[in-house]
């Protein structure tokens, strides 16, 4: 694949997972992901660093690696969950939560207009990494 330029940002999230390769094809099904950047290990299995594009951010994820252990980096499978959750405002979140239930997607929050206003849930991607998406309530005029 020809690479593309990697948007700069803020802040980007670099996820760990087993399986970085079989986590690009879910994160294109269930959230629409553009594939930028796709750096293997010599033998071709892992991947050392990878850059998608999701909803108009970048992600980076890299597969973990057991002789890198001492640098504190584990998939959420390994640490039994994870304290982060990635966030997604979406034009609409509805289709986008049954795109990502239909690829795999589990449910951690069902998806409701919250108290606040925000039709907003939570979901538990295949590989442990938790996303909440919403698509936030209009702005009453002062």
């Amino acid at each position: 694949m020809a690479e593309q330029q990697v948007p700069t940002s803020p802040v980007t999230p670099y996820l760990c997972v087993d399986g970085a390769a079989d986590a690009i094809e879910f994160y294109k099904r269930a959230f629409g992901a553009q594939e930028l950047l796709r750096m293997p290990t010599e033998d071709g299995k892992r991947l050392m660093h990878a850059a998608l594009l999701i909803n108009g951010g970048p992600v980076f994820l890299s597969d973990y690696f057991d002789e890198a252990a001492g640098m504190q980096v584990a998939d959420p499978r390994r640490l039994g969950g994870t304290p982060v959750t990635i966030h997604l405002n979406l034009a609409d979140v509805d289709a986008a939560w049954d795109q990502a239930v239909a690829a795999g997607a589990e449910v951690a929050m069902p998806l409701e207009t919250q108290f606040w206003g925000d039709r907003y849930g939570q979901l538990r991607d295949p590989f442990g990494h938790m996303w909440s998406l919403a698509t936030p309530a209009p702005q009453q005029a002062g």
